[in-house]
């Protein structure tokens, strides 16, 4: 299993959509608190559409929470642009956690410093010009690309 994990999310329409492709990929889902939005606003419902209640979501007060709980992630993967570090350059694993910041300010450094600077990884732009890829859009990428590593779906 990956675990997707989105780090203080404001967008209810974007976390229904990495909602709905955790359900589809068997994906464990994280939220971060606190959140822009609450889970039962009809946005985030109507985003994950009926695939919510199939999901395996989890969410946490905070960050130290989500590090101590029991379902989580054996080892981070922090998707930035903070980093030249390729995510098609690194080796996925079963049970990796692919940890991806919030709309509108991304990771904060202090999530950048706790994990190390072989766990930053980040899509590449043809035109870096542009500040980075919509949170779903970048979550899906990463979270396929693990899923076709593992093996997870044949």
């Amino acid at each position: 299993m990956i675990h997707v994990v989105l780090f203080q999310p404001e967008i209810p329409q974007n976390t229904g959509n990495v909602g709905r492709m955790c359900a589809l990929t068997r994906s464990r889902l994280h939220l971060i608190h606190p959140l822009g939005y609450t889970i039962n606003d009809r946005n985030l419902k109507r985003a994950g559409m009926d695939y919510w209640y199939s999901l395996d979501v989890h969410e946490h007060a905070h960050w130290a929470a989500f590090r101590a709980s029991p379902v989580g992630p054996r080892r981070l993967w922090l998707f930035t642009t903070k980093t030249s570090q390729s995510f098609w350059s690194v080796s996925f694993a079963d049970e990796d956690g692919l940890v991806f910041g919030s709309e509108s300010a991304g990771a904060p450094d202090w999530l950048h410093a706790e994990l190390s600077v072989h766990q930053r990884v980040t899509i590449p732009q043809a035109n870096p010009a542009l500040r980075s890829l919509n949170l779903s859009t970048a979550a899906g990428i990463g979270c396929y690309e693990a899923i076709r590593q593992v093996g997870l779906l044949q």
